[in-house]
């Protein structure tokens, strides 16, 4: 791993060459893409499975379901680190890691604002597994147990004017007005992001999506 501060910045080719080179004759390899909301990880880790012939595992799976939120009190704040089931992704995560049995995941349905269960399955032959979400690198409470899980965590390093007109588009594409939607990135997201902003120096490599 690289010290805190020293993660080279790689691009989308040189990435895939890190990847598909450590993965050589592994029986399982398994990359941690973190980042920001609206930095752009759905898209990067789709790229990235289209060019390593890998499938992607989704933390956004792990969200709690829109009726435990609001039993606990937490609706407002979805998104934050506490509304995940954070005990069922990290067993996810070991599964991943430490078996080549086939390994039923969940994904998130951003339209109808749900988890879909055993939406996804990690089959024996997939021998390079791309697991992106917001907190890979956290290290506090259960977090603090995914960093050891994964051959190699990138974090994806983009401008935060770029990121945060994403996440706007992004809210209003899935039916809040602007200003609905700008009010809830300036008191949800970007909070969000500010906790994740503070693990990037744990990345093993910094990931720039503008460099080819």
């Amino acid at each position: 791993m690289a010290e805190a501060g020293d993660a080279p910045r790689l691009g989308f080719a040189e990435l895939v060459s890190q990847i598909a080179d450590a993965a050589r004759d592994r029986p399982r390899y398994v990359f941690g893409l973190a980042g920001p909301p609206g930095s752009g990880k759905s898209t990067v880790a789709a790229r990235l499975a289209e060019a390593l012939g890998a499938v992607v595992v989704p933390m956004d799976g792990f969200h709690l379901d829109n009726t435990e939120l609001d039993r606990l009190g937490l609706s407002g704040v979805k998104g934050a680190p506490e509304t995940f089931d954070v005990a069922g992704f990290v067993r996810l995560v070991e599964q991943l890691t430490h078996t080549t049995d086939p390994v039923p995941a969940p994904s998130f349905d951003r339209l109808a604002d749900r988890t879909i269960a055993a939406a996804i399955t990690v089959d024996p032959d997939d021998h390079i597994v791309i697991v992106e979400g917001n907190y890979l690198l956290l290290d506090r409470g259960p977090w603090a147990a995914l960093r050891a899980l994964f051959d190699l965590v990138g974090y994806i390093d983009v401008d935060d004017a770029t990121r945060v007109e994403r996440l706007v588009a992004r809210h209003v594409r899935h039916g809040r007005s602007l200003d609905d939607a700008r009010e809830f990135v300036q008191q949800s997201d970007e909070a969000n992001a500010a906790i994740i902003a503070a693990t990037r120096p744990r990345a093993d490599v910094l990931v720039d999506p503008s460099l080819p």
